[in-house]
């Protein structure tokens, strides 16, 4: 009886650690394909969360880096008053822990690059 106990015990805290980081996702941003993440563009703040070499590299068009280990202290340069667009390489995993604070700390709206910029067909910014 008690291995059974332990066997759903165990049972579901990996469903919870699968599917927890997917929900956490989207209850704080939402994700989104290349051609709503384009039109976004106009009116609001990019955010590529990568490391600043990365970002030097190739990044979006307008896009300002602050990496997701630097968000605590970097909040303040964030407007609470447009929408935050974020991205990373490929799928958001950074993105979510991010989205999450930035959420906390009052940004109304939050969206996600579904694919990265692995995946952006948009213009972008190359360099050395």
């Amino acid at each position: 009886m008690l291995w059974l106990i332990i066997d759903v015990v165990l049972v579901i805290a990996i469903i919870m650690m699968l599917f927890y980081p997917r929900w956490n996702l989207r209850r704080n941003a939402k994700v989104v394909e290349n051609e709503e993440f384009n039109r976004l563009m106009m009116t609001s703040q990019i955010l590529d969360i990568r490391e600043a070499n990365q970002y030097r590299v190739k990044h979006i068009l307008g896009a300002r880096n602050i990496a997701a280990a630097q968000i605590d202290s970097s909040l303040n340069a964030i407007s609470t008053h447009k929408p935050v667009l974020i991205y990373e390489n490929a799928k958001p995993i950074a993105a979510a822990k991010v989205a999450k604070k930035l959420k906390k700390a009052g940004v109304p709206e939050i969206y996600i690059l579904k694919n990265g910029l692995n995946g952006w067909d948009g213009k972008v910014k190359e360099g050395a």
